[in-house]
This record gives C-alpha cells, sequence and structure tokens, in this order.
C-alpha cells in the first residue's frame, strides 16, 4: 500500500518536528550537565543528551532520505 504525497509529507514533518523537539531537548541537557549538575548526575545527563541528540540527527536522516529517495515512478 503505497502513502500518498499528502501523508508522507506529513509524515515528513512529524519526523523533523520530533527531531526537533529531541535535539532541544538533548542540548538543554547537555548544557545543564556540563555547566551546573555535578557529579554522577552530571555524567547522567550527558550520556542521555547524547542519545537523544544522535536519536535527532538519525529522525531527520530518515525523514530526509525518504524525501530524496522515494519512487517517483510510482503512481
Amino acid at each position: 500500500m503505497a502513502a500518498t504525497d499528502p501523508e508522507r509529507a506529513a509524515t515528513r514533518r512529524r519526523r523533523l518536528l520530533w527531531a526537533g523537539v529531541l535535539a532541544v531537548v538533548g542540548l538543554v541537557l547537555l548544557v545543564v550537565g556540563l555547566t551546573v549538575a555535578d557529579g554522577t548526575a552530571a555524567w547522567l545527563e550527558v550520556a542521555v543528551a547524547i542519545v537523544l541528540l544522535l536519536a535527532s540527527y538519525g529522525l531527520q536522516y530518515v525523514a530526509r532520505r525518504e524525501t530524496v529517495y522515494r519512487d517517483h515512478e510510482r503512481p
């Protein structure tokens, strides 16, 4: 079952929105972990921030890849 263009566009926008939210949360955690937090909490926040930033990058990659490499030949 092929997705229509509006469905693909909506899915892409939704993925990019979530990627942006993950990136902002990751950056906030990274800043807090590097400046305010101390000890184990700081390392935990930095680790979670890195995971969130990588997840954000992955979502952006998938959203853009599906847009660029989608099959234009399908009806």
